[in-house]
């Protein structure tokens, strides 16, 4: 999960705020493909189609990404910020703006993804972050079960405190199921090889990164989610690191979502955060 979503203080790359596999419930309609995706009866559980299928397509504000890939011609947008108080105590505060992601629908249930860098301001640790690009491929299996698979590339870029020194990959595999039409679980899975920004030497590690999710719908168009993610080794010479967060998302409308979140540190140092806030939101054009 070499993106950089979840704020990142900690100057070494790892997880994205874009985050492998947010599932999030929707209210599903029709039986038939269209725009290439499988439509299901409303009374299923797919949470890729239907009146809140935003909630389910979109990547934020989880470090897993979505089970779902974008509509063919279609397009999504991802932005937001965090505030976070720093790891170890003691560090001061920093700020991660603006996480953006832009996801474009291709045929066939793929998707291409670009993620420009993030601005990162931290004591110490102040810059710009690497940039990713990848493809994603949903594979319909039942209205209740989604799998996904996508691969990420980190370009060698931005600058020696936040950037990435050389090419980074990841594979990662998304599963998602939908118990009911208002419960969601889901679990992403990767490997990746990165490596660290040149201030800190420009060393590669390969890391292992599980990440669990759980939503709930409430009440249309309002769902929670709850998240535990790690990653075996968090930079050169270091071990695991484990953190978790959750938080709120609402649809404004059905091309328009918007969230907050909060999130802290369980184990090791894999953000660079004791705990932070953030607020974002999804455009589907």
């Amino acid at each position: 999960m070499n993106r950089k979503k979840k704020p990142r203080f900690r100057p070494h790359p790892g997880f994205r705020s874009v985050a492998g596999c947010l599932l999030a419930l929707g209210v599903v309609a029709g039986a038939a493909r269209a725009d290439g995706r499988l439509l299901v009866p409303a009374s299923s559980s797919n949470p890729c189609v239907g009146r809140d299928a935003l909630l389910a397509v979109l990547d934020r504000p989880t470090v897993a990404d979505s089970s779902c890939v974008v509509r063919p011609d279609h397009v999504v947008i991802e932005a937001g910020f965090a505030h976070a108080t720093l790891y170890p105590s003691g560090s001061g505060h920093g700020w991660n703006a603006p996480e953006m992601e832009i996801r474009i629908g291709l045929p066939h249930d793929n998707e291409l993804v670009f993620l420009p860098p993030n601005r990162v301001i931290a004591p110490g640790a102040d810059g710009y972050t690497a940039s990713v690009v990848g493809l994603k491929h949903e594979f319909d299996v039942s209205s209740a079960w989604q799998f996904a698979a996508e691969s990420l590339v980190t370009l060698a870029s931005g600058d020696p405190n936040q950037g990435s020194a050389g090419t980074g990959v990841a594979i990662n595999g998304v599963a998602s199921y939908s118990p009911s039409s208002t419960v969601g679980l889901s679990l992403m899975a990767g490997f990746t090889s990165d490596t660290e920004p040149s201030n800190l030497g420009g060393g590669r590690y390969t890391s292992f990164n599980p990440d669990g999710v759980v939503t709930w719908e409430f009440l249309p168009p309002w769902q929670l989610y709850l998240e535990v993610y790690g990653a075996t080794h968090t930079g050169v010479g270091q071990g695991s690191g484990y953190d978790a967060d959750g938080g709120i998302q609402i649809l404004l409308s059905r091309n328009m979502e918007i969230d907050f979140e909060a999130g802290t540190r369980l184990s090791g140092d894999l953000g660079g955060y004791s705990h932070y806030v953030g607020a974002g939101l999804g455009l589907e054009f």
